[in-house]
């Protein structure tokens, strides 16, 4: 049904004492709604699906995962298992142990780690490894650890890359990230045109993955998680995404040191919150962590495994794991190209942090609550993990422990959509202005907050595939110049050991 404005001016006045109009109006709305979630499936997400996860023949295997798992081990065994050396010395830089009043910079350490978790520490965490759990059983715990692991080692290099080639302006804002590193690197080494090309295919990649896994797939899994404690937001999901985005909107206009103000506190208060509703569940059910274990193992193996098998199970952990922790996309690479630093190696060290704490942490104890409840299992929850409702799923398991606790999760993961959607929005902005100029900046930011809207209407199948697509695209040029440039950052990293 079509609505004229003259209509809707007639009607406008009466609507609130005539039910059936008011009726009519909400149908119409849904109709929409469900339009707008058709077009974008049908035009958007599936011709770059068919385009960008293409298996390699005979083996079934989605190239993009090949890739992003070649490169983290690549760079794990180039940067001499930097993930373990210099483990201590990351935190001893987070702590500021070695901080100087000459370094140039417009943030800390611990702001520029806070920035880039609260990109990665959210509904990734506890939607995505309730998503992966529900359709590839336990054993995609394994391998969503495993390249957190590896995934160290690319934010290492990929961070390391940011600084050595950020370029900083005569008002003393940074600019930097991967677009930088891809074109004066590979510049460097008489690859301009490459260089260019892959800078420009990052940046689009990137805006688009903004748009997708760091804005509305964000609205629409937390949307989905409070609806199940606020039951009225499932007829009023346009009031949610209109609310998210004027909180956004009011952020994102004062740039990194709004947003890094912003991320400093949240972040840690929000994983604080979670962290200690996943330990008190986890002691509480001590007895089953075992079992639980041995039945990652045993399923990450297992060619009987949910969802196709041994090669099922790892593509939905890689592909979940990259989406948590985006080690070797290059996204961390623009918030920590703004930090404060004596030696480019520095920033890296502190940024082979956030796989651990985002993958290896986070995601490992949501994991151990869904499948030590059983929620996975369970019937009643076979809707969300139909609907790829991921952080339903984990509040229902938690629900399933401490009744009231889903109160405090709806909180929580607000709190989490919201951050990882500010550092996003400066992620995506960076890159459009690389393209497009200085002056173009508010256009992007306007685009960002529709898509903040359009992720309460569109499902969350459709805006996952789509975040998939984008996020892990990037990886596609950021991996291959990485390659190419590997050999400074090992002989930077070389001569920064010898003087620590």
């Amino acid at each position: 049904m079509e609505f004229s404005i003259a209509r809707i001016l007639t009607i406008t006045p009466f609507m609130f004492f005539n039910t059936e109009v008011f009726a009519s109006i909400q149908d119409s709305s849904l109709s929409l709604e469900k339009q707008i979630d058709s077009f974008f499936a049908d035009f958007i997400v599936q011709p770059l699906a068919s385009l960008m996860f293409w298996e390699i023949p005979f083996v079934g295997f989605p190239l993009i995962v090949a890739w992003l798992l070649f490169g983290a081990l690549y760079f794990t065994v180039r940067m001499r298992f930097v993930n373990v050396r210099l483990f201590k010395h990351a935190i001893d830089l987070v702590r500021g142990k070695y901080e100087t009043k000459n370094q140039v910079g417009e943030v800390s350490h611990f702001q520029a780690l806070t920035t880039a978790l609260s990109a990665t520490v959210g509904l990734g965490n506890i939607a995505g490894v309730a998503i992966a759990i529900g359709t590839g059983g336990p054993g995609a715990t394994f391998w969503i650890i495993l390249v957190g692991f590896l995934g160290m080692s690319s934010k290492f290099t990929e961070c390391t890359l940011g600084q050595m080639y950020r370029k900083v302006r005569k008002d003393g804002t940074i600019m930097g990230g991967a677009m930088h590193y891809l074109s004066e690197g590979l510049k460097e080494k008489n690859l301009a045109g490459l260089g260019g090309f892959l800078a420009g295919l990052f940046c689009l990649l990137c805006i688009g993955g903004s748009f997708g896994g760091g804005n509305a797939f964000q609205v629409v899994q937390s949307l989905d998680l409070i609806k199940t404690v606020i039951p009225t937001l499932a007829q009023y999901s346009w009031a949610y995404g209109l609310i998210m985005s004027t909180l956004v909107g009011v952020v994102i206009i004062g740039g990194i040191k709004s947003i890094s103000r912003v991320a400093s506190i949240i972040v840690p208060f929000m994983c604080g919150v979670y962290l200690i509703a996943c330990i008190f569940i986890l002691v509480s059910k001590f007895s089953l962590i075992p079992a639980a274990f041995a039945l990652i193992f045993e399923q990450a193996f297992s060619p009987d495994a949910a969802f196709g098998g041994f090669l099922g199970v790892l593509i939905i952990g890689v592909k979940r794991a990259v989406f948590s922790n985006e080690a070797g996309i290059g996204s961390a690479a623009i918030a920590h190209s703004a930090a404060k630093v004596s030696n480019p190696v520095e920033e890296g060290s502190v940024a082979l942090l956030e796989p651990f704490i985002d993958t290896i942490v986070v995601c490992t104890m949501t994991a151990l609550v869904i499948i030590i409840t059983g929620s996975y299992m369970d019937p009643s929850n076979a809707e969300f993990i139909a609907n790829n409702q991921g952080g339903a799923l984990t509040s229902a398991a938690m629900g399933s422990v401490i009744p009231w606790f889903p109160y405090i999760l709806s909180i929580a993961v607000f709190l989490f959509a919201f951050s990882t959607m500010i550092s996003w929005s400066y992620y995506g902005e960076r890159c459009w202005v690389y393209l497009f100029g200085d002056k173009s900046s508010l256009i992007y930011k306007i685009l960002f907050l529709i898509f903040c809207f359009l992720g309460s209407i569109i499902t969350a199948t459709n805006i996952l595939d789509f975040s998939d697509l984008m996020i892990l695209g990037m990886a596609f040029p950021n991996i291959l110049g990485l390659f190419i440039l590997s050999g400074k950052v090992s002989k930077l990293l070389i001569d920064y050991e010898k003087k620590i």
